[in-house]
C-alpha cells in the first residue's frame, strides 16, 4: 500500500519563472536590444544494435538546435551594425576575406531573473556565432512599429548553470 507524503497531497506555494523576466549578454550587442531569445534545444538520435530476431536502442550524438533571437534595431546604437560586426569576424563580403574560429566564436549567457532582479537560472550558449541574420524589412502602409532584427544563432553547446 503506497505511503501519502503530506508534501505531495497539499498545495505547495511556487513562483513561476516568467517569460519577460530575462536578460541576454552578447560581447558587442546591447542587452536592451535583445527581447526574445529561444533557450537551447538539442535532439538525441537513437541508433540500434539488431541481433538475430531483437534489437537494443543506444543514444547517438547529441545535437544542438540553432536559437533564434529577435531584436530592436534603435537608431542609437545600431542594432544591424552591432550584428553585422559579428558577423563579419566570420566572412567579410568585400574582401573575400573568412576569419579564424577564435575570432567570431562567443558565449552567450541568458539569465532568468526572479520578480526582484535577482538571477535564478543561467544558460551558457558555448562557441556561438551567427548563422543567419534577417534586418526585416520596411513598410510604409505600417503604423510606426518598431524595426526588428531575426537571428539565428549556431552554437557548440550549452551549459545550464543553475
Amino acid at each position: 500500500m503506497a505511503v501519502l507524503d503530506t508534501n505531495e497531497i497539499f498545495y505547495t506555494t511556487f513562483e513561476p519563472k516568467t517569460k519577460n523576466r530575462g536578460i541576454t549578454y552578447i560581447d558587442g550587442v546591447p542587452a536592451f536590444m535583445v527581447y526574445k531569445m529561444a533557450k537551447p534545444q538539442f535532439t538525441v538520435p537513437s541508433k540500434e544494435v539488431h541481433h538475430i530476431n531483437s534489437y537494443f536502442t543506444f543514444a547517438g550524438k547529441r545535437k544542438w538546435d540553432t536559437a533564434s533571437c529577435t531584436c530592436y534595431d534603435p537608431v542609437t546604437p545600431s542594432g544591424a551594425q552591432a550584428w553585422m560586426d559579428w558577423a563579419r569576424l566570420t566572412y567579410e563580403a568585400a574582401t573575400g576575406r573568412a576569419g579564424y574560429l577564435d575570432f567570431y566564436k562567443k558565449d552567450i549567457v541568458y539569465d532568468d531573473l526572479g520578480p526582484v532582479g535577482d538571477i535564478v537560472s543561467e544558460w551558457i550558449y558555448k562557441g556561438a556565432w551567427v548563422s543567419k541574420f534577417n534586418p526585416g524589412e520596411v513598410d510604409w502602409t505600417n503604423e510606426g512599429d518598431a524595426q526588428e532584427i531575426q537571428i539565428e544563432i549556431t552554437y557548440d553547446y550549452a551549459i545550464l548553470n543553475f
